[in-house]
């Protein structure tokens, strides 16, 4: 279960760092460059929503004794 968590965490981590880049590079002017990290930031970013869609879905199955 945190493994769900984690692996979502990581990916928001990734997201974040990329829009970072991106940013840095359009600056800088360099618009290529922002445009290809703001599109990975992207991928990221959905990716971690689907994580964390899932792993919530998973939280809610867990029953307690």
């Amino acid at each position: 279960m945190h493994d769900a968590h984690r692996k979502a965490a990581e990916q928001h981590e990734l997201a974040a760092r990329a829009h970072r880049t991106a940013a840095e590079h359009n600056e800088k002017g360099e618009y290529e460059a922002g445009r290809w990290h703001a599109e990975r930031a992207l991928e990221y970013s959905d990716r971690a929503y689907q994580l964390a869609k899932e792993a919530h879905t998973k939280s809610g199955q867990i029953v307690r004794l």
